[in-house]
């Protein structure tokens, strides 16, 4: 890859994230089949923080089963480094895995969070950052 070609995938657009606030729980699957109870405390198509009791290791692969509105959305997804909050962990992760029509969910049900059917630019970043 080129200098030019990093420096233009530097520039990507960031995807607009929602801040949850533990408004919407997630069920996070371990590859052992077991299941860990979490909230969501900020969310956008790419990945969030979830809120957790322990923390999960991190680059574990995981998958996640939530509901938004009416809709049922499942990715797969990987850990990343967990930061101590005041009451349990705040830990990172990023979808590694999501269906077409997932992320269509995702993304729609997101909007609906700012009250747009469609944000555009620096206004819908700047309302989903709590601006």
């Amino acid at each position: 890859m080129g200098d030019a070609e990093r420096r233009d995938n530097s520039f990507a657009p960031r995807p607009f994230r929602i801040k949850l606030r533990g408004s919407v729980l997630v069920l996070v699957r371990l590859p052992n089949k077991r299941d860990v109870r979490a909230a969501f405390h900020q969310l956008s198509t790419s990945g969030g923080v979830i809120h957790l009791e322990k923390p999960l290791d991190e680059k574990l692969q995981v998958e996640m089963v939530f509901h938004l509105r009416d809709k049922t959305i499942r990715g797969k997804a990987q850990m990343l480094f967990p930061m101590w909050a005041t009451q349990g962990w705040m830990q990172p992760f990023r979808f590694v895995e999501l269906s077409p029509e997932s992320r269509e969910n995702l993304e729609s049900n997101l909007k609906s969070f700012l009250g747009e059917s469609a944000p555009s630019g620096d206004a819908a970043q700047g309302a989903a950052a709590g601006k």
